[in-house]
């Protein structure tokens, strides 16, 4: 269809002579409107979450709140995951720009010759571990104990954790998201995230440790965002402004959260101050944003060695094919040269 501009000059051309040099304030009007409005037009963008909205996801709602996205020239939605949502389904059918993901799952997702790939990594390493009780003072004491691990957990970390330690399947026990098991046993350790159920443990007055995976070498990332590598190629100016903000919206979550934690909460009622608060210390105090390899290549990045670890523990589990191609799950073109730093 016309624009304002372009029917008005179609219009123009047809007037006398004479009439035309009176018109032309108008057509000039009209091109700096039909400029405006080009400049205006946002490039609209959906992300969608691992879960229900939190202090991990952070970052995102920053960028939001802050902005950040606006001024980038995006329209973002951001919309919420949780156990019924099948992200990765919901990108490949274009629901979705982005998810929220994870390096195994991208992988995993090529192996049946899924085209995803991995544009960037909130943090530079999974928040998951284990939580025990306040008598188990490292990971090697957990031989024999009862472990309550998801089911999804069998083919993530348990190979490796299991590997490491030489632990057996059958001290597995499932997990149901629900701490009373834990509590009712003080043999029993379950898998979870530092930034969550230390929190919920400790409200209900249980004395616990906890111990992160990835300090004892466990190699994914975590919170990464993943895209279909069509809408990448497709769209790399787009991924790039996404991808920027995203990362710039995390370095302005961990300096002035309210604005982002006001959008949490409105996303999910049931998430309170002070777990909300929690939360952001734990990320601060282990760095899961700004360490490791962030702390010189900046928030963000990736390294193909990282990767080549992941791959390389999963086919020695036997839970990935060695032909798949570890190096089309992820690309650093959209983060190496950024240099965010806090």
């Amino acid at each position: 269809m016309a624009g304002p501009k372009s029917s008005f000059t179609t219009a123009l051309k047809r007037l006398p002579h004479r009439f035309r040099r009176a018109a032309l304030p108008i057509a000039a009007a009209l091109s700096v409107l039909g400029a405006a409005q080009a400049a205006h037009a946002a490039d609209k963008v959906t992300f969608l979450t691992s879960w229900f909205a939190q202090a991990e996801h952070g970052g995102f709602y920053a960028a939001k709140a802050a902005g950040l996205y606006e001024k980038a020239g995006l329209d973002v939605t951001i919309k919420m995951g949780g156990p019924q949502v099948n992200a990765l389904q919901l990108l490949l059918a274009g629901e979705t720009d982005f998810m929220m993901g994870y390096d195994i799952q991208v992988l995993k997702a090529l192996e049946q010759g899924l085209p995803v790939t991995t544009v960037a990594a909130s943090f530079q390493f999974d928040l998951q571990g284990m939580m025990t009780h306040e008598d188990v003072k490292d990971l090697g004491g957990l031989k024999d104990k009862p472990i309550l691990i998801a089911s999804s957990s069998r083919m993530t970390f348990w190979p490796w954790l299991s590997a490491k330690y030489n632990f057996k399947d059958d001290q597995l026990r499932p997990y149901t998201f629900n701490l009373q098991p834990f509590a009712a046993d003080p043999a029993v350790a379950q898998q979870g995230y530092v930034s969550s159920e230390p929190y919920s443990a400790r409200q209900q007055g249980m004395k616990v440790n906890f111990f992160l995976f990835a300090e004892a070498g466990y190699p994914p990332y975590g919170t990464t965002i993943v895209g279909t590598k069509a809408f990448v190629d497709k769209n790399p100016d787009v991924t790039a402004r996404f991808v920027k903000a995203s990362l710039e919206g995390w370095k302005e979550y961990l300096k002035n959260p309210g604005p982002a934690n006001a959008l949490i909460k409105a996303d999910n009622p049931k998430m309170t101050d002070d777990q909300i608060a929690y939360a952001i210390s734990e990320l601060k105090r282990i760095k899961a944003i700004d360490g490791g390899d962030a702390a010189t290549q900046g928030i963000g990045i990736m390294t193909a060695e990282r990767w080549k670890a992941t791959y390389d523990f999963l086919v020695k589990g036997g839970l990935l094919k060695a032909d798949v191609d570890w190096k089309a799950g992820f690309t650093d073109k959209f983060v190496k040269d950024l240099k965010i730093s806090m």
